[in-house]
């Protein structure tokens, strides 16, 4: 008699989300994520989401955690090496950190395993957020100096938005938009791609040492096309070895 041999399943990685959020709003990024996670078939994000954590301890994120059940966490700082080392310690296992509307500067965590969600073009648009962000993104389109804005994933170094750029998404500037318009169209962008991002590292098909040095591109295609969005998909990341 053949005995079929038992089928070990590799345990999925454990991804930790930081997402600011408001006293009164947000986390709409983090929901997206865990609802990944919850899919079935294509789309699916191979991953268990072990919590997340906000520096708001009342608010949108904490409301869409308790609503889904995700473990959340208060982190009022210090917003150092070893404060954040702390709170990620206070989650077990975790393998990755993910940060998707965290506005705070990420230190002293492995920039190999810890990557960010941007709303506009880098460099042009490092270290902002809000209004100012979009405000510059569209002085910039009217200026001539770019036909479209971006949604970029990149890993976190110690300082803001320097990380390599792995995923770009772009997303149309309309002549007529405004702040809230273009952000509305970012934010559909955000939601789109960003499962996509994780999984590419989660995965290990995007890598980094953690160490500055040479960088490789690939373009990926075809992507299906949103009349929309009309969005394509680069990716870059730092060579590793």
């Amino acid at each position: 008699m053949i005995q079929r041999q038992p089928v070990i399943q590799k345990p999925l990685p454990r991804l930790l989300i930081f997402a600011s959020g408001t006293k009164t709003s947000g986390g709409s990024g983090f929901e997206k994520l865990v609802w990944a996670t919850r899919a079935a078939g294509d789309g699916r994000l191979e991953a268990e989401i072990v919590g997340v954590v906000s520096n708001h301890e009342q608010g949108g994120v904490r409301e869409r955690a308790d609503r889904l059940g995700i473990p959340f966490h208060h982190f009022a700082g210090p917003f150092d090496g070893e404060g954040y080392l702390q709170m990620v310690a206070s989650f077990d296992g975790v393998d990755f950190v993910g940060l998707f509307g965290w506005m705070k500067l990420i230190i002293g965590l492995d920039p190999r395993k810890t990557i960010n969600i941007h709303p506009g073009p880098l460099p042009l648009t490092k270290g902002m957020h809000g209004a100012p962000l979009y405000e510059t993104v569209l002085a910039a389109y009217r200026r001539g100096e770019i036909l479209h804005t971006q949604v970029s994933m990149h890993f976190v170094t110690p300082r803001y938005d320097e990380g390599p750029v792995f995923l770009i998404a772009q997303v149309p500037i309309l002549d007529g938009d405004t702040v809230e318009t273009l952000s509305r169209r970012v934010n559909r962008a955000e939601h789109e791609y960003q499962a996509t991002g994780v999984q590419m590292v989660l995965s290990g098909a995007i890598t980094w040492d953690g160490i500055p040095g040479s960088h490789v591109s690939k373009l990926i295609a075809p992507w299906p096309a949103d009349s929309q969005m009309l969005m394509s998909v680069h990716v870059a990341a730092t060579a590793v070895g």
